[in-house]
């Protein structure tokens, strides 16, 4: 297929980047570096035997150091809402074959399911395979929700299209596994493949730099369950005058549960940090006595994915409390690692805290065999190179 070379209003700029002579990977995600996405880029610069080449629309932060990005943004002097949208609708994708101009990948590895019809095509004109990662809400939020949002209404459109012509489908969790074999995607080409974590970059804190804060590292949105969380620390502040909650996270919900902090008589002992980078979320897991995500299944089909966050938190040492929800049941040893609690049970979550809180002792071995579990089932350097099996499979090479 022959591609135009770029004029001067849709200027390319020239990618370069660390790696060459290694085969490379379109990192494609729409929204590129966000900060509550840490685990794309994180798995992408683990590849050895690949180097990554990340594509999407726009940046929401900035490039691991010495890595080639390339977003629409890039492609016009003013990426104007039309463009956008335009593009967003229709899914045309010759934009993006007049950024990727001179760029010659080997195959696509979308990360998402909105982002795995969106690159289809492409795939299909540069005559690669795609491979396409789900992590929650692609594969369990319901249909209806999605036509209603202009950035995903082609998703559940497309799905099934998707599921008969992507190449691999790699899941999050086996939790969004099974999701996904209900909706139709083949068993063969559908696989659980854990993203996992820096064991290297987290090492387990030391105890003395442990305060008693219950950490919550979440989006604020129904899914994470935050507001019972709220309602369970209510209960712990009563019983431990130094216990402080703090929250990491911004979203749609925070005012609301602001307020419901203030209502429940807590405010002076929660903290709203908002949105951090992720070197400062993982400092506060080190100063951390638990972390506690007590997700919840909401109406509208939505459920926790895995939770990225459990893994680097038991990465730390940190005992974890979480939902007997969607992947989360799949990261944490009931009594063992944490605990598990049935979901929107603000008692049980409040007893379970408390149970941490009083015992240092059961704590820190519960951390110690978190980091066990993390390092022996989602050691990311491991996880990765699996990941770069999957990638030789489709091309047809041997390591």
């Amino acid at each position: 297929m022959h591609i135009p070379p770029p004029d001067d209003a849709d200027r390319v700029p020239q990618a370069a980047g660390p790696g060459k002579g290694l085969r490379e990977v379109a990192i494609f995600r729409h929204n590129l570096f966000r900060i509550s996405e840490p685990f794309i880029s994180d798995q992408a610069q683990h590849l050895r035997r690949y180097r990554p080449l990340y594509v999407g629309r726009k940046r929401f932060g900035s490039p691991p150091e010495g890595a080639t990005s390339l977003a629409l943004e890039d492609l016009y002097k003013r990426y104007t809402l039309p463009r956008i949208g335009l593009q967003m609708l229709t899914g045309n994708t010759r934009p993006y074959l007049r950024l990727m101009a001179r760029q010659r990948p080997s195959l696509i590895h979308a990360h998402f399911g909105i982002e795995g019809v969106a690159a289809l095509g492409l795939a299909r004109q540069l005559g690669i395979p795609l491979v396409t990662t789900f992590h929650g809400f692609d594969a369990t939020l319901k249909p209806h929700i999605m036509l209603g949002s202009p950035a995903w209404f082609r998703y559940p459109l497309l799905r099934h299209k998707l599921a008969r012509e992507g190449n691999l489908f790699l899941c999050a969790s086996a939790f969004i596994r099974q999701r996904l074999l209900e909706t139709g995607f083949p068993e063969s080409r559908t696989h659980t493949h854990y993203i996992g974590v820096d064991c290297q970059t987290i090492r387990p804190r030391e105890l003395a730099e442990e305060r008693p804060l219950i950490l919550h590292v979440a989006r604020l949105v129904e899914v994470k369950g935050t507001a019972y969380l709220l309602r369970a620390f209510a209960t712990v502040a009563r019983q431990h005058d130094q216990a402080r909650l703090l929250i990491i996270g911004d979203g749609p919900l925070r005012r609301r549960l602001q307020a419901l902090a203030a209502s429940l008589g807590v405010r002076d002992r929660v903290e709203f940090l908002g949105a951090l980078p992720h070197a400062e979320v993982l400092a506060w897991m080190r100063k951390a006595a638990m972390l506690a995500l007590p997700g919840i299944r909401t109406a509208t089909g939505r459920e926790e994915g895995l939770g990225m966050v459990l893994l680097e938190a038991a990465a730390t040492g940190l005992p974890i409390i979480g939902s007997r929800v969607g992947g989360i049941p799949e990261c944490i040893l009931d009594g063992r690692t944490g605990f598990l609690i049935p979901e929107r049970d603000a008692s049980a979550l409040a007893e379970r805290m408390s149970k941490l809180l009083e015992n240092p002792v059961g704590r820190h071995q519960m951390g110690a065999a978190g980091r066990a579990l993390v390092e022996s089932r989602f050691n990311i350097d491991r996880q990765t190179a699996a990941l770069e099996d999957f990638y030789d499979s489709l091309l047809g090479r041997g390591r």
